[in-house]
C-alpha cells in the first residue's frame, strides 16, 4: 500500500445519512477476486435503477462526480457488517477521502488499514462542503487541514492512523516497525524469567 501525505482532487457530495457497508457493496459482489477489482460494485443498487441501468440522477452518476478522488457525505458512514470489501469498492473506485461527521467504527479501521482517510468534521461544516461541491479541495495530513476556493477546515486524526496513512502501513507493517523493540524484550524476558521458555527438546 502506498502512503500519501497530501491529496488534492475533485470532491463530490453524497447527501445521504446512514450508508451501511451492505449498500457499499451488496455482498452478491463479494466472490469476485479483489484483483479484478471492485470499483464498478461501489453503492451498486443504489446507483443503478431496477432495470440495471445506471440512475443518471444518482449522485456518483452525475458527470460532475467523475474522477473524484474525495467523497463527502451525512453522519453514520459505514456503519453495518465488517465487510473490508466496503473499503475496497471506495479506493478501487479511485476514492482517497471520506469526508463525515460520523462512521462506523469498524470502517474507519478497516479504511485506515487501505489507505482511506475517514476524515470526521462536524455536521455543520459537512453541510457547507456539501453545498460547495463539486469543487476541487486539498486534504493535508501534516497539516490536518482541509482546503478549498473560500473554505478551510481543521480535523483531528488519531497520531497511529496519521502515521499509518503517511507510511502506507497496516496493523502488521506497524508491528513491524518496532521489531527491534520486540525482541530486546524478548530477550530480557528471557533473561529475566527463563523458566517461561520451555525446555529444549531432548534428542
Amino acid at each position: 500500500m502506498t502512503g500519501w501525505t497530501r491529496i488534492e482532487g475533485r470532491a463530490t457530495a453524497l447527501p445521504v445519512e446512514n450508508i451501511d457497508t451492505d449498500q457499499l457493496i451488496p455482498a452478491r459482489f463479494m466472490s469476485t477476486p479483489r484483483s479484478e477489482g471492485y470499483g464498478d460494485f461501489l453503492l451498486y443498487d443504489m446507483r443503478h435503477g431496477d432495470d440495471g441501468q445506471p440512475d443518471p440522477e444518482f449522485a456518483l452518476n452525475r458527470p460532475e462526480a467523475k474522477g473524484a478522488r474525495i467523497l463527502i457525505t451525512r453522519r453514520n458512514f459505514g456503519a453495518g457488517s465488517s465487510r473490508e470489501a466496503a473499503v475496497y469498492a471506495l479506493v478501487d473506485a479511485g476514492i482517497q477521502v471520506v469526508i463525515a461527521p460520523s462512521f462506523g467504527d469498524i470502517f474507519s479501521s478497516n479504511a485506515i488499514n487501505n489507505g482511506l482517510l475517514p476524515a470526521r468534521l462536524d455536521a455543520e461544516v459537512v453541510e457547507v462542503l456539501l453545498a460547495a461541491c463539486a469543487v476541487d479541495l486539498t486534504v493535508d495530513l501534516e497539516s490536518l487541514m482541509i482546503t478549498g476556493p473560500g473554505v478551510s477546515f481543521a480535523f483531528e486524526l488519531d497520531p497511529v492512523w496519521r502515521q499509518k496513512l503517511i507510511n502506507g502501513w497496516d496493523d502488521i507493517d506497524l508491528t513491524l516497525a518496532h521489531a527491534d523493540e520486540i525482541a530486546a524484550f524478548a530477550e530480557d524476558r528471557k533473561e529475566r524469567a527463563p523458566w517461561v521458555w520451555p525446555a529444549p527438546v531432548q534428542g
